[in-house]
């Protein structure tokens, strides 16, 4: 179905190529009957290693599954994703089309099998038509290349309005490095490592045991700390790919790799966040940064819990300062909190503090920040150090209508 493109929406950067990359789109016809692009491949260089973060959800996906038994091996020479189907809750069949897809992608690109990653997203609970897939591929494969980052980036989305993709660079031992990546969620989108598939590309050369530690880290304060709609997919997928095209001193220990996790953290985040800005039905992102909780951990369950509540969301929706519904979703998080030491602000203003409305709070300012794009959330909890940021978007009759005909 179609939707206009969301007004957080922001414009897809310039991706250079990347070395040991290639990548691009195709129409295989999966699903879709307008023509729209559904299938994706990237082939990397011999010798890219990799890590993944993938759902928590207990009914994952074949691709899911197969992903984490091939990241093992450390290695990986394609990615293959289709949109329109997910392949999930799919028994015997899920797992033949997974076989059938990595055995024809491996075949093109020459490798093992298990050096093939594979994801799905779209309807769960259909059979993937894996013969289309696999028919689609060789002129696929025969077109990539070093450019295709848009197609690739367009190829993954579902319902999201708008292509996500970002890029830094980064040096490991005074050589420059880059990290380049694209996304794909909309809905059904609250990550714990929805439908959210993130793929994330860098010409260094660090090894896999590395990889893993740093994408788990960069997920844990980015995507983790996001959600739409509080629904954790059963496809949710972060990938990481070195392809080492670049040649720069040896990584042998986690300290080459500062800046490497700081680039591979903004990465990370910038991601995140244009999956919140195309959130189904959005119209703002909201930031909420909780202060004062009895350690981090507890300050962003707060936060979440906060980032969840359909009546702050609707709150914000609707331009309505109604603070007492933060209070409300405080009190629900199941973390300690003292109402009397509680402090609430939106915006920059402080309109509760010590278990009440501020003396001479004027909600007019306030009021004006919400008929904003991006609105702020600030919570004290008053009892210790603990702290964390976590980002949503506001829930509009716009998610009932998308989720409402998503199978039409």
């Amino acid at each position: 179905m179609a939707t206009a493109v969301s007004p957080l929406a922001l414009p897809l950067p310039a991706l250079p190529p990347l070395a040991g990359v290639r990548l691009g789109a195709a129409v295989a016809g999966i699903r879709y009957t307008t023509g729209r692009t559904d299938l994706v491949m990237a082939e990397l260089a011999a010798g890219t290693t990799v890590a993944g973060v993938f759902t928590s959800n207990k009914c994952p996906g074949a691709p899911i599954d197969w992903c984490r038994d091939a990241l093992k091996g450390g290695k990986a020479r394609a990615v293959v994703i289709n949109a329109g189907n997910a392949n999930v809750f799919t028994g015997k069949a899920g797992v033949e089309a997974t076989k059938a897809s990595a055995a024809a992608a491996a075949k093109l690109v020459g490798c093992p099998a298990k050096q093939v990653f594979l994801a799905s997203t779209g309807v769960i609970g259909e059979v993937l038509p894996h013969a289309k897939l696999t028919a689609a591929l060789p002129k696929l494969h025969a077109s990539l290349s070093d450019n295709g980052w848009e197609a690739a980036a367009r190829g993954i989305m579902t319902t999201d309005t708008f292509p996500k993709a970002s890029t830094r660079t980064a040096t490991i031992g005074g050589v420059e490095v880059r990290i380049s990546g694209i996304a794909k969620g909309s809905g059904m989108i609250a990550p714990d490592m929805a439908t959210m598939l993130c793929f994330i590309f860098t010409d260094a050369k660090v090894p896999a045991e590395l990889l893993q530690g740093m994408l788990s880290k960069g997920v844990g304060g980015t995507f983790n700390c996001t959600t739409v709609d509080s629904d954790t997919s059963t496809s949710d997928t972060v990938m990481l790919f070195a392809t080492g095209a670049t040649k720069h001193p040896k990584v042998d220990d986690a300290k080459m790799l500062k800046d490497f996790q700081r680039a591979l953290n903004e990465v990370l985040l910038e991601l995140a966040l244009l999956v919140t800005r195309d959130g189904e039905g959005a119209q703002k992102l909201i930031r909420i940064d909780v202060t004062g909780a009895v350690n981090a951990k507890s300050a962003k369950r707060i936060g979440m819990t906060i980032a969840n509540s359909p009546l702050v969301k609707t709150a914000i929706a609707g331009e309505d300062a109604n603070w007492g519904r933060i209070v409300m979703a405080v009190g629900k998080a199941g973390e300690p909190a003292d109402r009397d030491k509680l402090s609430v602000g939106v915006g920059g203003v402080w309109m509760a503090k010590d278990g009440g409305v501020v003396p001479g709070y004027d909600e007019t300012p306030v009021v004006a920040h919400m008929k904003g794009r991006e609105v702020t959330i600030s919570v004290d909890i008053g009892l210790a150090k603990g702290k964390a940021t976590v980002w949503t978007c506001d829930l509009t009759h716009g998610y009932i209508d998308i989720n409402g005909s998503y199978r039409s």
